[in-house]
């Protein structure tokens, strides 16, 4: 029986959808409801159901960070990924940018007519990939790929707002009571670290008073990779990325011993020409 968790901050809007599932879905089993993003991230990845239903602006983590951050952390194979549904209030203009990202989503209140055929899609989804699954079956990579493009896709355009910004050349990071300047092109890689960003060179480290999101629309795109939703590296400090049977990328790097790790939803940069 296929499983799913919804992921909401207001009982009355939770208990709304709840009941319209029931009605649309009978043989979805519903999970106890999470009431934040980091609950819908920890209840996730333990009890790994088929399907959840995030809110977009929830307290800790909104929904789009909460998914990404399920599909980063999740134990097994992409193909056993959740499919995921986007709950919002958005306008329609919002909405428009939603269904161009072609990641399903409800808006509130919840029209019984449009979760009767999100369910519908929902189910022709996992019946796809139950006969993947089977002996002789297609294999489901392909639409995996397109799920996790069409994710980054919306990721992507949560930080645009800071894109105008000038490009940094310089990094003024702390070391203790000192500041040091760090020209860019010296930086091996970027780690968030709390509300600040951890900047590693060949020979130090050191912390920016900013968060990784701010900063990088600040770096230039083509030399500087996000493998992870905390994790920035300089591509030509890469020499070695190693792919592993769940879909993560592990990358050695010149100057450094450190191995970084690149998620599912960032594998797609590590493809040979």
């Amino acid at each position: 029986m296929p499983t799913a968790l919804i992921a909401e901050d207001e009982p009355l809007l939770a208990q709304a959808l709840r009941a319209e599932l029931a009605r649309a879905w009978p043989e979805l089993t519903l999970l106890p409801v999470a009431v934040d993003g980091d609950e819908a991230v920890e209840r996730a990845l333990a009890e790994r159901p088929d399907v959840v239903f995030l809110d977009i602006r929830m307290p800790g983590r909104n929904g789009l960070e909460a998914a990404e951050a399920i599909i980063e952390e999740w134990p097994g194979a992409a193909s056993a990924l959740p499919l995921v549904v986007f709950v919002t209030a958005y306008d329609q203009y919002a909405i428009q940018a939603f269904e161009r990202a072609a990641v399903d989503y409800l808006q509130k209140p919840v029209a019984p007519a449009r979760l009767a055929a999100c369910c519908a899609r929902l189910k022709d989804l996992l019946a796809l990939r139950e006969a993947a699954r089977q002996p002789g079956g297609a294999a489901s990579q392909d639409g995996d790929a397109a799920l996790l493009g069409r994710l980054r896709t919306l990721l992507g355009a949560a930080p645009a707002a800071a894109a105008a910004a000038a490009p940094l050349a310089i990094l003024q990071a702390s070391i203790g009571a000192t500041l040091h300047m760090i020209p860019v092109d010296e930086v091996i890689y970027l780690e968030a670290a709390d509300k600040y960003v951890r900047v590693v060179t060949a020979t130090r480290e050191a912390l920016l008073r900013t968060s990784l999101r701010e900063l990088l629309p600040r770096l230039p795109s083509e030399r500087f990779w996000q493998i992870h939703r905390g994790t920035v590296v300089r591509a030509d400090a890469i020499t070695t990325a190693t792919r592993d049977d769940s879909g993560k990328v592990f990358l050695t790097l010149r100057e450094r011993p450190e191995r970084l790790v690149a998620s599912r939803l960032y594998a797609h940069l590590f493809r040979g020409m």
